[in-house]
């Protein structure tokens, strides 16, 4: 007997949909996508290790602190907003790796290239009922992708060695779930 699916959205206000890469090689530069809409669905494990995670992040979104810095990582010589407005996940399996703790592997489209990757989650909890009667669920998520993969390759050298942008980007959410 199959399953039924719960089904669950992203709650935006509770979420970050955070990422960095090293600055100079001295410091990191960190960033997040504000707008972004996504759905997991899941049997009854209540672990969520058999989750389907679909999300598109909109790349306009962009914030890290600096609008300069920001309309840059907007053009061509990054994101190119302009021909690739979207960055989408879709998970495709996920492994138990301990108590709590998953990785989710999936695919990734970003600039127009789909690329698989793996992602480290921690399963936070589960809420049956908030102040509200809503269920919630919790997870943080990290990995590291690298930006060349996706053709994103615009960097500058230093005059004393080393470049101003690292090609490893750190990849930070803090997940919270509403099931629907």
């Amino acid at each position: 007997m199959e399953q039924q699916k719960v089904s669950w959205v992203f709650e935006p206000s509770h979420c970050k949909l955070g990422f960095s890469v090293r600055h100079f090689g001295i410091s990191e530069t960190e960033g997040l996508f504000g707008k972004f809409t996504g759905s997991i669905s899941r049997g009854e494990k209540i672990n969520f290790s058999d989750a389907g995670v679909d999300l598109t992040v909109d790349v306009a979104s962009i914030d890290t602190r600096d609008k300069t810095r920001d309309a840059h990582l907007l053009s061509a010589d990054f994101l190119n907003v302009e021909k690739f407005p979207a960055i989408h996940f879709k998970s495709t399996g996920t492994e138990v790796i301990g108590k709590d703790h998953y990785r989710m592997l999936g695919n990734l489209t970003m600039m127009g290239i789909t690329k698989p990757i793996s992602l480290d989650v921690e399963f936070g909890g589960i809420i049956e009922k908030d102040p509200f009667g809503n269920t919630k669920a919790g997870f943080f998520v990290t990995g590291k992708i690298n930006r060349k993969d996706w053709g994103i390759t615009w960097n500058a050298a230093l005059d004393q060695g080393g470049v101003a942008v690292s090609e490893t980007v750190k990849i930070s959410c803090h997940i919270e779930l509403l099931r629907t």
